[in-house]
């Protein structure tokens, strides 16, 4: 049987002789019970949340917030923040699975896609949420069992995990494969938690 790191500094209290520290109660932990995945992109942006606490997860909300091309890329920013903003409020999640940052040949291609996480990431710290980033390896990982999947293999794995009657679109399938993966990640005993930010 293991003991957490808290437990084990209040143990050294004790023998150290320091019972006033070792009578502090320990923080109560979050149970999250609705989760906010977040895929950002300026052009689609995919969200889903997901509820715990049955025996299977179940989809509140899913969907991809859509820039078309001849939006500005400030209004699509501004776009994002905003129903994402909506989202929050309406489903209250207290955590957010976004997906964490990876290799761009383009440079453009990259800044562009920092400037749509910039604007959800915004948001989520602004509306209190507690934000873990997931690599995108990690996520298939976790939904597909291989981290070279096929898009289309991680949306039919969240539609059957989910029992959705149709499967997602590619964006919002990503996002709600997010939540999953945050669920798997942060059982009680897993190894490999998602990185906090």
């Amino acid at each position: 049987m293991g003991i957490s790191v808290r437990q084990f500094e209040q143990l050294q209290q004790r023998v150290s002789g320091n019972k006033r520290a070792a009578r502090k109660p320990a923080e109560p932990a979050v149970a999250h019970q609705i989760i906010l995945g977040v895929d950002p992109s300026l052009r689609g942006t995919g969200y889903g949340v997901i509820r715990l606490g049955g025996s299977e997860p179940e989809t509140v909300a899913q969907g991809t917030i859509k820039c078309p091309a001849r939006l500005e890329r400030s209004r699509c920013l501004k776009e994002i923040s905003a129903t994402l903003r909506e989202v929050i409020q309406k489903h209250q999640p207290t955590v957010c699975a976004i997906e964490g940052l990876f290799f761009a040949q383009n440079v453009k291609t990259a800044l562009t896609m920092g400037e749509a996480r910039g604007a959800a990431l915004a948001v989520l710290a602004e509306l209190g949420l507690e934000i873990f980033e997931i690599a995108p390896r990690k996520v298939k990982q976790s939904i597909v069992g291989y981290g070279n999947a096929q898009k289309i293999a991680v949306a039919k794995m969240v539609q059957r995990m989910l029992a959705l009657k149709e499967l997602p679109e590619p964006d919002a399938a990503d996002a709600l494969a997010l939540a999953l993966t945050w669920s798997h990640l942060h059982k009680r005993f897993a190894i490999d938690p998602a990185q906090k930010l």
